[in-house]
C-alpha cells in the first residue's frame, strides 16, 4: 500500500488481515470497544480505507446484488462494490457507505454528517456489521474462512475447534472448559480458519499449516482474543447422549463445514473458493460429529481423544 497522507491513523489485524484505517483526526479512526483488543501497528496493510464526510450518501446508482432485510445493502460501485449500513434510528438514509475495490484492498469509507447529527461523539467509523463484511469478503481472495465455532486451546496445548449452528452448544462448551481447565478460548461463536498466517508468518512456522484465529464477533460468553493456534481437531457439535464421537469423510467434513460458514454466496467464485480450501482443511485436520451432554464428561471425552 502506498503511504497515506492522512493526519491520523488506527489498524487492526483480524484473522491474518491487517486493516489501515486514515482519516483527518482521532476521532475519525477510533475503534470499537470490541475491535481495541485487535489493534495492531503494523507496516503493511492488506486493506487499506479512507475515511470521508460527507453530507449526504445519495442512493446508489449501480444494479444492487444483496439486501440482508436489515442492516445492509450490497450494490455494483464504480470501482468495484458497495456496502450501505443504516438504522432505524439514524433515519431511512445509509449511515455509512464502504466504497471498496474487487480485490478488497482499497476502500473509502462515507459518512453521513446528517445520520450522525445530534449523536455527539461521533460514532467509530468501522463497527458491525462492517467489520465482519469487510473480512468475511477479504477472506475469499486468500486461502481462509470464517466459521461459526468456539476454538479452545486445552489444557495439554491442543487446539481444537467445535463447529455448530445456533443452539448447538457453542456457549454450552465454553462454559464447560472454562469451568473445569485453564485454557484460551480464541472465540465463543465465529472463528476464522486460515493457510499460513499471512503477513503474521512468524520465524519457525509452517507455512503450509492450518491456523484458527480468534475474532471480535463472539457470543453470550463474551470470549474474543485476538490470538492464533495451530488446529489440530475440529468436532461438529451436536445434541446426543454419550458423548459419541464419529469421524467424517472428506466429503462429510467439507459439507458440514460448508454449511456452518460465513461465505458471500453472491458470487459464485467465492462459493467455489470456499469450497476448495474447506477441501485442503478436510486433508490436514481430522473432523468428527461430537454427540454430546452438557457435563465434565464431554470435555473429558475430548481430552481422552486418541487417534
Amino acid at each position: 500500500m502506498e503511504e497515506s497522507n492522512a493526519a491520523a491513523h488506527s489498524s487492526v489485524g483480524i484473522g491474518g488481515v491487517c486493516v489501515r484505517l486514515s482519516g483527518g483526526s482521532d476521532a475519525d479512526v477510533r475503534l470499537m470497544p470490541t475491535l481495541e483488543p485487535f489493534r495492531i501497528d503494523a507496516a503493511a496493510f492488506d486493506i487499506d480505507i479512507q475515511i470521508e464526510w460527507i453530507g449526504n450518501i445519495p442512493q446508489p446508482r449501480g444494479r444492487q446484488m444483496f439486501d440482508s432485510g436489515t442492516t445492509w445493502r450490497l450494490h455494483e460501485a464504480e470501482a468495484g462494490l458497495g456496502f450501505d449500513v443504516s438504522s432505524e434510528v439514524r433515519g431511512p438514509s445509509p449511515f455509512t457507505r464502504l466504497l471498496i475495490d474487487r480485490s478488497f484492498s482499497s476502500a473509502t469509507l462515507q459518512m453521513n454528517e446528517e445520520c450522525f447529527a445530534g449523536f455527539p461523539p461521533a460514532a467509530p467509523p468501522l463497527s458491525y456489521p462492517l467489520d465482519e463484511l469487510l473480512i468475511m469478503h477479504r477472506l475469499t481472495q486468500e486461502r481462509a474462512i470464517e466459521l461459526h465455532g468456539v476454538g479452545i486451546v486445552g489444557p495439554d496445548g491442543a487446539s481444537n475447534l467445535f463447529v455448530g449452528h445456533s443452539g448447538a452448544g457453542k456457549s454450552t462448551t465454553a462454559r464447560l472448559w472454562t469451568s473445569l481447565h485453564k485454557v484460551e478460548i480464541l472465540s465463543d461463536d465465529r472463528i476464522i480458519v486460515r493457510e499460513s498466517p499471512g503477513r503474521e508468518l512468524r520465524p519457525g512456522d509452517d507455512p503450509a499449516q492450518i491456523f484458527m484465529y480468534g475474532t471480535p464477533w463472539h457470543g453470550e460468553g463474551c470470549f474474543a482474543l485476538p490470538q492464533r493456534a495451530p488446529l489440530q481437531r475440529i468436532f461438529v457439535l451436536e445434541h446426543g447422549h454419550g458423548n459419541v464421537l464419529t469421524r467424517l469423510t472428506r466429503s462429510q467434513m467439507v459439507a458440514e463445514l460448508f454449511a456452518r460458514s460465513f461465505v458471500p454466496f453472491h458470487r459464485h467464485e467465492y462459493v467455489d473458493s470456499a469450497l476448495s480450501f474447506l477441501e485442503r482443511v478436510a486433508d490436514s485436520v481430522p473432523c468428527y460429529r461430537y454427540s454430546f451432554e452438557p457435563d465434565e464428561r464431554a470435555v473429558e471425552r475430548v481430552l481422552s481423544l486418541r487417534e
